[in-house]
């Protein structure tokens, strides 16, 4: 199911750029600053515009469908594991032993001071 939304998220995205490249700006040629219609006659007059815009908004909804899916999808840890096995043995305890006990009388050796050694001349 990954494979296959990875993919159409892949396929939906390279069609989303081209639809965003075939737009042609508001003022992107000399005649549609003068009124002229001639530019956009293969859709109509404005119908050329509303259809590319219809196009990269159903694109771009398809788009973040397939995102907010596939990052749903990343985030559900997966049941299919190698270390996940049915032969899966307790762990082994080690006895923990006590440290040894000191006696609360016993006082610490003192440290003889020492006397820096003196160069001879």
């Amino acid at each position: 199911m990954t494979i296959a939304l990875t993919i159409l998220h892949v396929l939906v995205s390279l069609f989303l750029i081209a639809v965003v490249l075939l737009q042609s700006g508001k003022g992107a040629e000399m005649g549609a600053s003068f009124g002229s219609s001639g530019s956009q006659s293969v859709f109509g007059a404005g119908g050329g515009t509303s259809f590319l815009s219809k196009l990269t908004t159903s694109a771009a909804v398809v788009f973040m469908l397939t995102s907010l899916t596939l990052a749903y999808l990343s985030g559900i840890p997966s049941s299919s594991s190698m270390m996940s096995g049915k032969g899966k043995s307790a762990p082994v305890q080690t006895p923990v032993t006590a440290p040894a006990a000191v006696p609360q009388n016993a006082i610490p050796a003192p440290v003889a001071p020492t006397v820096p050694s003196q160069p001879q001349k």
